[in-house]
C-alpha cells in the first residue's frame, strides 16, 4: 500500500508496509551446510574449545584482513577492551583516567570503569559523530593514562592526529573498532593502529561469531599478555604466570565466524548496493540526512545512519522511530544516551565540563539507525523511503496525533536506548 497521508500510516490505523521486521542488525548467516560441515569436524575432532584448529583458522584470517602479526580471539569485544584497559593497571592509581567519546556504545565507558579507571568524556564531531582530536587534547590532564577512540559506524577515527597526541602526552592508544571489520583508513585496514583495536563478532556485526570479539595488533608483547589473559594467565609452559579470566572464544563461535568470513565480500556489496539505494530515495526529505562516508576510506556500510533535525522535518527522531516500527520497520536509535548522560558517569555532566558536549548531545536526539544487510532489498528500501518521506511531509500532524496516543499510554517516548 502507499503511504501518502496520515491514514495510511500503520500507527494510527493503516495496515503496516512490512508483515515480516525488516530490522537493525539482522545475522550475517552465510552458508549454512559449509557452517554445519565445520560444526560435525569439531565434534568428530573432540576439540570443543581451548584454542582448537577453527579458533586458530579464524585468527589467521582476520589477522590478515586487519593487515596485522597478531589477532587475540575472544568471547566478546566488551572483554577485549576490558583486557586493554586491564594492560594499564600495573603502576596505577585509583582515580587514573582514560579519556573516551561522548557517543559510543556504554561497553567503552564500562570497560574502564570495571576495571577501576575513571572514564574522561569528551565531545565528537558535529558530522561524522567521531572522537573530537581537539576535544582530546583539551581533556588531558595529569592523571590521563590511555585514549580510547572509536570507529563509529565503521568510519575511521583521525588516526594520524591521535597517534601524535597519544605520542606526545605519553600515552597508550586504543581504539573500539567493533563494527569496522573489513574498513579502512585511505588504504590502510583498521586493525594495525595505536597499540590496540578490539573487533566486536556479535551476532549483529557484518561478521558474527554468534558471540566474540577479538584484539588485534603489532605489538608482540601486548599480544603475548593478551593470550595468556584470556585464558586464566596461563603461559605456554601451563603455568599461571599473570592475572587472567575466561575470555575464550569456542570453536562453534569460530564455526560461525569462518563461515560469516566467506560471505563477507558478497555481504559489503549487497550493503553498498543499499546505502546507495538509501542515498537516492531519501534525498530531498526536508530534515533527513544520511550520514554519508568519507569515500577516501572504505566503509564495511554495514549501518545506514540518518539525523532527523525537528526543525527542519515537523517531528522529533523518536515519533518517526515509532511510526517506522508500526510498520515493521524496526530502526534504531544508535546511541541515543550518550555517556555522560548515563548516571554511572554523573561526574561527567555536561554542566561540569567547560563547553560541554553540544555535538553529542545533539546527535543523540537526531541519530537513526535504517535497516540494511543482505536480509533489505532495494525494493524494500523504497518502502522503507516512502514512509519517512510520508511521515515528515504531514510532520506537525504526526506530532500532535502522537501526542494523543502517548496520553493515553502515559509514555511520550516509547522508543527507549538502543543496544548492540
Amino acid at each position: 500500500m502507499t503511504k501518502r497521508g496520515t491514514e495510511d500510516l500503520a500507527l494510527f490505523g493503516g495496515p503496516p508496509a512490512f508483515l515480516r521486521n525488516r530490522r537493525v542488525g539482522r545475522p550475517n548467516q552465510g552458508d549454512r551446510e559449509r557452517f554445519w560441515e565445520r560444526m560435525n569436524r569439531a565434534l568428530d575432532n573432540e576439540w570443543l574449545s581451548n584454542m582448537g584448529p577453527l579458533h586458530d583458522e579464524f585468527e589467521e584470517r582476520v589477522a590478515q584482513l586487519a593487515g596485522v602479526r597478531h589477532c587475540v580471539s575472544l568471547c566478546n569485544a566488551t572483554v577485549g577492551l576490558q583486557l586493554l584497559v586491564a594492560d594499564l593497571v600495573p603502576g596505577a592509581e585509583p582515580g587514573d583516567e582514560v579519556i573516551v567519546p561522548a557517543l559510543t556504545f556504554p561497553a567503552t565507558a564500562h570497560a574502564v570503569r570495571w576495571l577501576g579507571l575513571r572514564p574522561v568524556v569528551c565531545d565528537v564531531d558535529p558530522v561524522t559523530g567521531l572522537i573530537d582530536p581537539d576535544q582530546v587534547e583539551a581533556r588531558i590532564g595529569p592523571r590521563v593514562r590511555a585514549i580510547l577512540g572509536v570507529h563509529l559506524w565503521g568510519q575511521p577515527c583521525d588516526v594520524r592526529r591521535l597517534e601524535k597526541i597519544a605520542e606526545s602526552h605519553g600515552l597508550r592508544l586504543y581504539f573500539d573498532a567493533a563494527p569496522a571489520l573489513g574498513c579502512t583508513h585511505e588504504s590502510t585496514p583498521i586493525g594495525g593502529f595505536g597499540d590496540a583495536e578490539v573487533f566486536s563478532f556479535h551476532a549483529t556485526k557484518v561478521v558474527n561469531s554468534f558471540e566474540g570479539g577479538a584484539i588485534v595488533t603489532d605489538d608482540d608483547a601486548l599480544a603475548e599478555r593478551a593470550r595468556k589473559a584470556r585464558n586464566f594467565g596461563i603461559g605456554a609452559g601451563g603455568r599461571v604466570e599473570q592475572l587472567g579470566t575466561n575470555g575464550k572464544l569456542n570453536e562453534a563461535c569460530a564455526a560461525m565466524g569462518l563461515t560469516s568470513l566467506d560471505a563477507l565480500a558478497d555481504t559489503v556489496a549487497h550493503n553498498r548496493a543499499n546505502y546507495e539505494a538509501y542515498l537516492s530515495a531519501l534525498d530531498g526529505i526536508p530534515g533527513v540526512r544520511a550520514v554519508r562516508y568519507d569515500p577516501r576510506h572504505r566503509n564495511n556500510h554495514h549501518y545506514m545512519m540518518v539525523t532527523v533535525d525537528e526543525r527542519a522535518a515537523g517531528l522529533h527522531r523518536d515519533a518517526l522511530l515509532d511510526l517506522l516500527r508500526a510498520e515493521n520497520i524496526l530502526a534504531q536509535p544508535y546511541f541515543s544516551q550518550a555517556i555522560h548522560r548515563m548516571w554511572q558517569y554523573g561526574e561527567e555532566s555536561a554542566a561540569s565540563v567547560p563547553g560541554g558536549f553540544p555535538h553529542a548531545e545533539t546527535l543523540c536526539e537526531q541519530l537513526l539507525a535504517l535497516p540494511t544487510g543482505p536480509g533489505v532489498s532495494t525494493a524494500d528500501i523504497e518502502v522503507i523511503s516512502e514512509v519517512v518521506r510520508a511521515a515528515v511531509a504531514h510532520g506537525p500532524e504526526v506530532t500532535a496525533r502522537r501526542a494523543g496516543l502517548a496520553g493515553t499510554t502515559g509514555d511520550a517516548h516509547p522508543a527507549g536506548a538502543a543496544g548492540e
